[in-house]
């Protein structure tokens, strides 16, 4: 049985094929969007909960009717084998993954299947993060490992719903109207609006979004993204507290 890594990744499966045609369309959209929904609530839980929207953030609507803890089979999160896999997640070998030189040989042997590398790669108390870039460099999508037995896959959020390369709806290319310095001013924005006293670190560049760490005192605190289509903030609510990096 999976642990709490494939958890949301299978709920968003299922939201894919429940609500074809997802897309992160912008506030100003006629008709019903159907917007992402399915990450980790920025409340309370690391479940996602029925009746929350993909960003309570941008007043988006809540998408995917029924969709709730109970669709991933257990109320703690877990979920049974065979809903996913391939492109979206690997097994761990089931042994904990406790410092970054572990993590990277986990995110590793992910990116080999994509034929991409790691670079960047945090510990936060919740899990591992890793940014995984094409051989010529390029940032190409975000992935998590699970330090309870080293299962990885797609970053849920916005690598799995906005990433136009590596995501749920990989090959929906849109047109990018949000640049870096536009990115950095929305997240300072977004974050000002909620009486924060974080700031917005730079703005870096994957398909379809960008990822910024939140800073406090000059000092990495956590990280949320921006739609480079529409500019709506997807704060990376799931990963606990900040620990330690280790750069490529």
């Amino acid at each position: 049985m999976s642990r709490r890594t494939a958890a949301v990744l299978a709920a968003l499966a299922l939201a894919s094929t429940l609500a074809a045609g997802c897309a992160a369309a912008d506030n100003t959209s006629s008709g019903t969007s159907l917007r992402p929904a399915a990450a980790p609530s920025p409340f309370d839980s690391d479940c996602w909960r029925s009746g929350t929207s993909g960003d309570d953030w941008d007043d988006w609507d809540s998408w995917g009717p029924g969709m709730g803890p109970g669709m991933m089979g257990r109320d703690d999160c877990s979920w049974g084998t065979g809903m996913m896999g391939g492109h979206y997640w690997q097994r761990g070998d089931g042994a904990p993954v406790k410092t970054l030189d572990q993590a990277r040989q986990r995110a590793d042997a992910f990116a080999d299947r994509l034929d991409l590398r790691v670079g960047e790669v945090m510990q936060f108390s919740k899990n591992f993060y890793a940014e995984l870039e094409t051989p010529s460099g390029k940032l190409a999508t975000e992935i998590l490992v699970d330090p309870a037995d080293g299962d990885t896959g797609i970053e849920y959020g916005p690598a799995m719903m906005w990433n136009t390369d590596y995501g749920m709806h990989g090959g929906g290319r849109t047109q990018t109207h949000i640049s870096p310095d536009q990115a950095q001013d929305r997240a300072q924005q977004w974050l000002r609006d909620r009486d924060s006293n974080l700031a917005a670190g730079a703005a870096e560049a994957f398909p379809g979004y960008y990822t910024l760490h939140t800073l406090r005192d000059g000092k990495i605190n956590g990280m949320l993204s921006v739609n480079a289509s529409t500019g709506a903030v997807w704060p990376h609510t799931w990963h606990g507290t900040y620990i330690a990096t280790s750069e490529d």
